[in-house]
């Protein structure tokens, strides 16, 4: 028996609270950051679409100030990009903005995880363009600032404090199908040797459950692979006071499911990666959920859904700070 919980607007797990630090403002891209990752020492962010060189996605043209646009599309120049990514690097730590190597890779809703061994092996083309291909990258090394480039996907960074390991997931339904932040998680148990228990995650923005609305094949793909699929499943009835009052009046002989009338079903990606994080051995209390949603706030977001795919991207990257050679002096002593 479905146990599809039936609602207007899907609330979120009263369990899941946003663990968010008040966005970096000022001359400065706007960037989000984890409470929890903030606290552990780890440069990470999250980025918004606010203050960069980009203009072509602006929703209001007369805008004084560009966005901030971190991928390669088809509609910005390179120029802005570049810029952008510059500016990106710079804001997470001054100091190591000349250090940090960028890392991207070549998204295609897969469960594959890159680790990153050595510095030797080429990161991107001669423009700048990602070389390795898959949805999540993991190192131990330092200098290195592994990232995740989304608009409306689900982005999961993780820090093990203890092994020194970082590690980004690119989460979207398929990927979220296909377990790659659980598997990620045992990736790294076999790699580094990581206790889950140490490890800690944030759930950056991405489209939220009150927005994600999905076919029921994408209900009958979770089922068959998750037990608790309907806790992440919820149907949505549209408030129209018109219809509601009149109902009479959009009467339809179309057979069911091909009406417009009726609920929509709403897949939650925050509630699923949360609980494959749970799920693979981390605790509740090391787990930051960012809680929010691209697709409602375009205004400070990029939703390729929301957008109809002309939009921008944003990243959200994790990096190790090399020891300073002050540092390790200190620890000699």
């Amino acid at each position: 028996m479905s146990t599809t919980q039936k609602s207007r607007v899907p609330k979120l797990d009263p369990k899941l609270k946003s663990k968010a630090l008040p966005a970096s403002k000022g001359s400065k891209p706007t960037l989000l950051h984890s409470k929890s990752l903030t606290n552990a020492g780890v440069a990470h962010a999250f980025t918004t679409r606010i203050d960069g060189a980009t203009r072509v996605y602006l929703h209001d043209p007369d805008q004084r100030a560009g966005e901030f646009n971190l991928g390669w599309t088809k509609h910005d120049e390179e120029a802005n990009v570049r810029a952008n990514r510059a500016a990106l690097l710079k804001t997470i730590d001054d100091e190591a903005s000349e250090r940090f190597t960028l890392v991207t890779i070549q998204q295609r809703h897969t469960p594959v995880i890159r680790i990153i061994r050595d510095y030797d092996q080429p990161f991107t083309t001669e423009n700048g363009r990602a070389v390795l291909r898959g949805d999540a990258l993991a190192t131990n090394l330092p200098d290195l600032l592994l990232a995740i480039q989304t608009a409306d996907c689900i982005p999961v960074l993780v820090y093990d404090p203890k092994r020194h390991v970082v590690a980004a997931f690119h989460a979207g339904w398929r990927g979220t199908l296909g377990r790659i932040v659980e598997r990620g998680i045992g990736t790294l148990r076999l790699e580094y040797g990581s206790n889950p228990k140490d490890l800690i995650a944030a759930i950056g923005p991405g489209i939220g459950p009150e927005s994600y609305s999905v076919g029921e094949e994408v209900r009958h793909e979770f089922e068959s692979q998750f037990f608790y699929a309907s806790e992440l499943f919820t149907e949505v009835y549209n408030s129209d006071f018109i219809r509601n009052k009149y109902p009479m009046l959009f009467l339809t002989a179309r057979a069911p499911g091909h009406s417009p009338i009726g609920p929509q079903l709403h897949l939650d990606l925050w509630k699923a990666n949360h609980r494959q994080l749970l799920d693979a051995g981390l605790l509740e209390k090391n787990i930051d959920l960012l809680a929010e949603d691209t697709a409602v706030n375009t205004d400070r977001y990029f939703s390729h859904r929301r957008e109809e795919g002309f939009t921008g991207r944003m990243m959200s990257v994790i990096g190790l700070k090399a020891v300073s050679a002050k540092k390790k002096t200190k620890r000699k002593k």
